[in-house]
């Protein structure tokens, strides 16, 4: 009689430190009425942060943890809308960069 090992992977999921950072950044589109939701979605990859100007659209940007990628382009990438790669590193906070600016540039209007 043999026994079936059943192996699991880790579950891929941010860590504190890079939460709070997605999440700091979340706040202040939200301060600038720009962000009104988001969703977390996970799978057996990947992790998902999705930012949406309202919750019956699709979401404006995703914050994307892959660390399969890690060793090639970087585990992390922001997406816009249409599913266009507008930022891929491997550091969360050069990556999110491109939100910033953006963020910024809604301000000074």
């Amino acid at each position: 009689m043999s026994a079936t090992v059943v192996q699991r992977t880790q579950k891929i999921w941010f860590e504190r430190h890079e939460f709070d950072a997605i999440l700091q950044l979340y706040g202040r589109g939200q301060l600038a009425g720009e962000w009104r939701d988001y969703a977390i979605d996970d799978g057996p990859d990947v992790v998902i942060f999705s930012i949406f100007r309202r919750a019956s659209e699709n979401p404006l940007y995703r914050i994307e943890k892959r660390p399969a990628l890690n060793s090639k382009q970087g585990q992390w990438a922001v997406m816009g809308t249409a599913g266009q790669v507008l930022k891929r590193g491997h550091e969360l906070a050069q990556t999110l960069d491109v939100l910033e600016r953006k963020l910024i540039k809604l301000a000074t209007r």
